[in-house]
């Protein structure tokens, strides 16, 4: 990790900034994909299957046979744990839906919103060496409370054109309606514009790689919703005297191992703790199966101590973290100065790993400083807000002659008749 003390406000922005890569190359690489699938349709999916995946498949949508397998293929104690997830990540969610009320903003003028969910959504799920099931129970489960009518979800194969049997069964669980073996820039471009096998969608959610999240925002310009920009996943922890170096190096790990793009951070008051940190690191990367990978992630993260928790914080908020977890001593005193983070994680036991899995919240997070702007996934992202207003006689005699002074006042004299006809109306 490079190290810094105390450095410079002016140098902030600039350590605060993630990797960058050439995006020209994945920009006309996806934009070729996109035109393709828009074309061809399920033709251009097989042939990619064939090229990225290495499979030839003879049909592009998971079978119920499948289905059925899929529950017999897993441990009965991973079928419990993803059924716990779930109810945890259902509990939460379902405290998001909230009836508002209608107010009254004058006498006879009332205003409200109402939701109603987005009719067809897409969802991504990764596959390869680490099929992200978890994703599949964030996503389809609140897409299934707020009353998504389908919910389609693409994953790639693997070499024997199957897909993970937890991505099924985690599937099956969530409410996911169409299932469909197809990854990356290719599987969002058919969610996007449809196909005979894959049902055309308004929004699209998911992780993916940089030719994943490309798909994305070019779509997005056809006039498909996306959930959110995003890039490497990453965590920041904050930690002081008070943390264990133990559990500050496994969770600092347990980003790393996300990819070799993936950005991990630590900022400390306790200047002892950062040699504790590296020889905690180095110890566990001994014995994880994907240390070459959090190694690479490892070498490009920043370790920098402060003398003041304050300054960690600052720079904690002009960092934006998808994940940030406060190993420090009264975390919520904390949590008051945190102004810009995808999600929290309060004090010494509180591992991020908790929030990816099974706490409840949701781990479809923005990332790459988006966090500034952006929130994360939750029940309101899979339904649309709709306002309604209704006047009485009383409510448009009160708000009408306002109504006419501002709408002539901008020279659009069709608004203005729109209400002096109302009013001519109840004054004869």
């Amino acid at each position: 990790m490079k190290i810094r003390k105390n450095p410079d406000q002016s140098t902030w922005g600039q350590l605060s900034q993630r990797p960058t890569l050439d995006h020209n190359e994945v920009q006309d690489i996806v934009s070729g994909i996109i035109r393709t699938v828009k074309k061809e349709g399920d033709r251009a999916l097989f042939r990619f299957n064939k090229e990225f995946d290495g499979v030839h498949l003879a049909d592009l949508s998971v079978s119920r046979v499948e289905m059925d397998a899929a529950d017999k293929l897993l441990d009965e104690s991973l079928k419990e744990a993803i059924r716990s997830a779930a109810k945890n990540i259902e509990v939460f969610h379902e405290s998001q839906s909230v009836e508002e009320s209608i107010v009254e903003t004058m006498p006879g003028v009332s205003c409200w919103r109402q939701s109603r969910p987005i009719e067809s959504i897409g969802l991504y799920i990764p596959g390869g060496t680490a099929p992200l099931f978890s994703t599949v129970l964030m996503l389809a489960i609140p897409a299934r409370i707020a009353g998504c009518q389908n919910i389609v979800l693409c994953t790639p194969p693997d070499k024997n054109g199957e897909v993970h049997p937890a991505i099924l069964f985690a599937a099956q669980l969530s409410g996911v309606t169409n299932i469909i073996k197809s990854g990356g820039a290719q599987a969002i471009a058919a969610m996007a514009f449809g196909t005979d096998s894959v049902p055309a969608v308004q929004k699209i959610f998911g992780p993916g790689n940089r030719f994943v999240t490309e798909a994305k925002l070019q779509v997005q310009q056809t006039g498909v919703a996306i959930d959110m920009p995003a890039g490497p996943s990453e965590v920041l922890v904050i930690a002081d005297e008070t943390a264990n170096p133990t559990f500050v190096a496994a969770d600092l790990i347990s980003q790393a191992e996300h990819g070799p793009d993936s950005q991990v951070v630590l900022l400390t008051t306790a200047q002892d703790l950062i040699v504790k940190v590296q020889q905690a690191l180095d110890d566990q990367l001994e014995d994880l199966p994907r240390s070459d990978v959090a190694r690479q992630a490892l070498s490009n993260s920043l370790l920098i101590s402060f003398d003041q928790l304050s300054d960690a914080l600052s720079f904690s908020n002009l960092y934006a973290p998808e994940h940030l977890i406060l190993s420090v001593d009264n975390p919520r005193d904390c949590l008051k100065e945190v102004v810009s983070a995808g999600s929290v994680f309060l004090g010494h036991y509180s591992p991020e790993s908790v929030g990816d899995y099974a706490s409840g919240t949701n781990h479809t997070l923005p990332t790459n400083g988006y966090a500034r702007a952006y929130s994360g996934v939750s029940l309101d992202s899979f339904v649309k807000k709709i306002t309604v207003q209704e006047l009485s006689k009383e409510g448009i005699l009160a708000i009408g002659p306002m109504v006419e002074t501002m709408a002539a006042a901008e020279q659009l004299e069709g608004h203005k008749r729109a209400v002096s006809v109302r009013l001519k109306n109840l004054k004869t």
